[in-house]
């Protein structure tokens, strides 16, 4: 039925809808404007009512306040010019009363003038007239020097007049205390007496230190006791700064004199630490800095009761110790009063709480000495694991190369030891990884550290690499006491300072108490109710969160990350091992044996991408013990070619009952062992065409299992090809049929099989490839062979393809087969063509041509009908 209304009537309803659709726009329109009055208001809008809004003038290149700066800047720097001027050149002419006149009435005018200038609200003013006379009165102190005080020590001098300028602009800055001027030059004016009068004394670096020391003391008690900031800034600079110096003189004199250096590195260390108390800001800092201090102190002091070799150990089992009283800290903060400010946890005596961000640098002091004696550790370790690499002698010589680092301290090994047993006691996964790290290191350091016998590092070595292979199959035992680390995806900062990816509150510190940190910072007192949680708010291990936040996390197991690191040392030292057995051939045999046994069991009983790789070890040690039998038994290179193919052989046997990604690993290794033995095998083309059947053989096999069915039958069908055309040329067998026939017949049955399977299947993939194989060399051969028998066969071969192609339809047979036979014929006929256009008039065959166009030209159209059949007829074709 025909719902449409009539034309009129529709014509009604589409004005009432445009007119809805208007007047909704103009509400939308308006209401736009009303938003965008609101969002940004006009400037006019600012202007009181009743008034008009003030036209837009230029803009002012600059505020009057900057203006206002600008000038009395200007105007202070040209007044100092003209007093430094006045009292370099026109101060010799004047007499004494003159120049005492000049020098009381100025400075005393221009240090006044600010209290008038102020009580007028002329504060700029008066900073800049403040700054002019500071800078008069050191003019002055000049002045006095020269006139009064010639005699007198330059550096005496400067540092008892640089002592009372201090005090005198600091009693000029606390009067008026609304100048910023005064106050933080007489800090820095305060920096000089003390340095300066030790070197005026003739006091030595030592002397100069302790004065830098003791400024920065005082530096530091302003800066944690003074309320300006302008005043705290050049305080802390200044402390920072002869801190610092006197830090790095008492380093040196660690060095050169350590019962020197320490005093004065214990005090700065002193120092440094009651600031880390007092300023909660800079605690991580200032505390890092102290330990550092104290532990260059005592490393220093033992360093002169012991020998060389072990100082850094003693630097080592220092940082180590202020660690562990860190962790004794925050552990006994977490087992103390429960009602303990957050960021006070630990305790360093009855009622002393240590904060957390001292304790946070203390650690990290120790850590970081702990880490750069490690350092200095591993060179033996290096030298273990690559020195056997490095070969100096023949294969199986009996001769062992020289050691690297024979004079290198033997307690590097008890360094790494020590640093093994301090991590393994830590239950983070940070820890226990470098534990492993680390004792994988100690074990591959200890043949280098103590001159180990050959066999001894051998055996070490191998019992290194089945501890770490071991070890990475059943990580369990690394694992005790961890848990699974549950982290962000990304890295937020979380409450106290720690990152995603450390399993604890910070990397590098003692471990924290397993409670809420809720209950940790606000917990109830002994025997009070426990504080009603949050609705609101749910904790986390990387503190509380709204309700509604949510963020992707992923876990991190222990076992998985231990067990990769032990396989990554197993490797390693596996390497090694070799490396080393080649030296004597009894334990070459020794060595791959194990291995071989070692990573086929990792292989059989691992996990995820440690069986696939240690499949592939295994191969590869396998391999190594071919080769190492064919040494032995001194094999020409082609015997020892066939002997490799056992591997692919070995390999195609396992991967049947192997699980399949292990299958594929080691197959595709023993397959690049097979290429290796075809490389070899090479120099010997009879043996070369053994192998290539021999490879053939091992593919067939493997094609058996339906898996591999695919592809191990195409390469078997390659190789046992390559193996016929090898055999062949040995024989010196010329004709191109004997090596073309061979692939021809199986690619048409492979073809006639596609094709009964998918009749739709183009003929020029089914038979295009077989044919042309044999048809095209063999064309090649007919046009160079002056006899008959090839070019007869090729004619028949070529018809009856060409008729076969006409009968079944099919364009591949049709083409090939029509343009080979067209091809042999010319060569066949060409010369007796030749012969009779030779015979014939000159004038003939351009006759001939003539009336070939003219018939062509007349029956055009025709012609062209019948290409246009021909092709279509061509394209039905398959």
């Amino acid at each position: 039925m025909d719902n449409s209304l009539p034309p009129a009537d529709e014509l009604v309803l589409v004005d009432r809808e445009l007119a809805q659709l208007d007047a909704r726009r103009s509400q939308l329109l308006a209401r736009r404007a009303w938003l965008i009055q609101v969002l940004y208001p006009p400037l006019a809008a600012a202007a009181p009512l009743g008034r008009p809004a003030p036209t837009a003038g230029p803009v002012a290149d600059s505020t009057p306040r900057s203006a206002q700066n600008v000038l009395l800047t200007l105007g202070g720097t040209l007044l100092t010019i003209a007093a430094v001027a006045f009292t370099l050149v026109s101060w010799g002419s004047m007499g004494i009363g003159a120049r005492a006149t000049v020098l009381a009435v100025v400075t005393g005018a221009t240090l006044a003038a600010p209290v008038a200038l102020l009580r007028r609200g002329l504060g700029s003013t008066a900073e800049s007239v403040a700054a002019l006379g500071l800078v008069l009165t050191v003019l002055d102190a000049y002045a006095l020097h020269r006139v009064a005080l010639p005699e007198t020590d330059g550096l005496g001098y400067t540092a008892v007049a640089s002592a009372v300028l201090a005090g005198a602009w600091t009693a000029y800055g606390s009067a008026l205390s609304r100048l910023r001027v005064p106050l933080p030059v007489a800090v820095v004016a305060a920096q000089l007496p003390l340095p300066l009068g030790v070197l005026a004394a003739g006091g030595g670096s030592t002397a100069f230190a302790w004065a830098a020391l003791v400024t920065a003391a005082a530096d530091a008690a302003v800066t944690l006791w003074a309320r300006p900031a302008a005043v705290r800034i050049a305080a802390g600079t200044g402390a920072a700064a002869l801190g610092g110096w006197a830090l790095l003189t008492g380093g040196w004199l660690s060095l050169a004199a350590p019962w020197s250096g320490a005093p004065l590195l214990l005090a700065g260390a002193a120092v440094a630490l009651y600031a880390a108390w007092r300023a909660p800001a800079f605690a991580v800092a200032a505390s890092a800095l102290a330990g550092l201090a104290a532990l260059t102190a005592t490393g220093g002091l033992l360093r002169t009761a012991l020998p060389a070799d072990w100082a850094v150990p003693a630097h080592v089992l220092c940082a180590l110790a202020l660690a562990s009283a860190v962790r004794a800290w925050a552990v006994a903060g977490a087992t103390g009063d429960p009602g303990a400010p957050s960021g006070t946890s630990g305790t360093a005596g009855a009622g002393v709480r240590v904060p957390r961000g001292i304790r946070l640098g203390l650690a990290g002091a120790g850590a970081g000495v702990a880490a750069l004696g490690v350092v200095w550790a591993l060179p033996p370790v290096v030298a273990g694991l690559l020195g056997p690499v490095a070969r100096t002698t023949d294969v199986w010589s009996g001769e062992h190369a020289a050691r690297a680092l024979g004079s290198y301290p033997a307690t590097a090994a008890l360094v790494l030891a020590v640093a093994v047993a301090a991590l393994a006691v830590l239950p983070r996964l940070w820890a226990r990884c470098g534990a492993l790290a680390l004792a994988w290191a100690l074990l591959t350091a200890l043949p280098v550290s103590f001159g180990l016998p050959y066999a001894v590092t051998l055996a070490l070595q191998l019992f290194t690499t089945a501890a770490a292979l071991g070890l990475a199959v059943r990580p369990g035992p690394l694992t005790r006491g961890l848990r699974a680390v549950t982290a962000p995806a990304a890295t937020p900062v979380a409450e106290g300072g720690a990152t995603a990816g450390t399993s604890g509150p910070a990397a590098g510190t003692a471990p924290e108490p397993s409670a809420p940190s809720a209950a940790a910072s606000s917990g109830p007192t002994a025997g009070g109710p426990a504080p009603a949680p949050d609705p609101a708010r749910t904790a986390g291990p990387w503190g509380s969160r709204p309700v509604g936040a949510t963020s992707p996390r992923r876990s991190l197991t222990p076992g998985p990350v231990l067990g990769w690191i032990a396989y990554a040392g197993g490797l390693a030292s596996a390497v090694s091992a070799v490396a080393l057995a080649l030296d004597v051939r009894g334990a070459t045999f020794t060595t791959l044996g194990a291995l071989l046994a070692l990573f086929a069991g990792v292989a059989a009983v691992g996990a995820d991408a440690r069986r696939v790789v240690s499949a592939c070890a295994a191969v590869l040690a396998g391999t190594g013990l071919v080769f190492a039998v064919a040494a032995a038994g001194r094999f020409e290179d082609h015997w020892t070619a066939l002997a490799l193919l056992l591997v692919p052989a070995a390999t195609a046997a396992v991967g049947s009952r192997a699980p399949r990604p292990v299958a594929l690993a080691a197959e595709i290794t023993g397959g690049a062992v097979g290429l290796v033995a075809l490389g070899i095998a090479a120099s010997r083309p009879a043996f070369l065409a053994l192998a290539l059947a021999l490879g053939g053989v091992i593919a067939a096999a493997t094609a058996v299992r339906p898996e591999r069915r695919r592809f191990a039958s195409w390469t078997a069908a390659a190789l046992f090809l390559l193996a016929t055309w090898v055999r062949l040329a040995v024989w010196d067998v010329t004709t191109p049929e004997a090596y073309t026939l061979p692939v021809t017949v199986p690619a048409l049955a492979v073809g006639f099989l596609r094709r009964r399977r998918d009749p739709e299947a183009s003929s020029w993939t089914a038979y295009g490839p077989g044919l042309a194989v044999t048809l095209l060399p063999s064309l090649c051969a007919a046009w160079t062979d002056p006899d008959w028998a090839r070019p007869l066969a090729l004619g028949v071969a070529a018809l009856v393809v060409t008729l076969l192609g006409a009968r079944f339809r099919l364009q591949a047979l049709l083409l090939l087969g029509g343009t080979v036979l067209a091809m042999d014929a010319l060569h066949e006929l060409a010369p007796y063509v030749v012969q009779a256009v030779g015979a014939l008039p000159r004038w003939l065959p351009p006759a001939l041509a003539g009336l070939l166009l003219l018939a062509v030209g007349a029956t055009y159209e025709q012609r062209r009908r019948d290409a246009r059949r021909l092709r279509e007829r061509l394209a039905r074709m398959r």
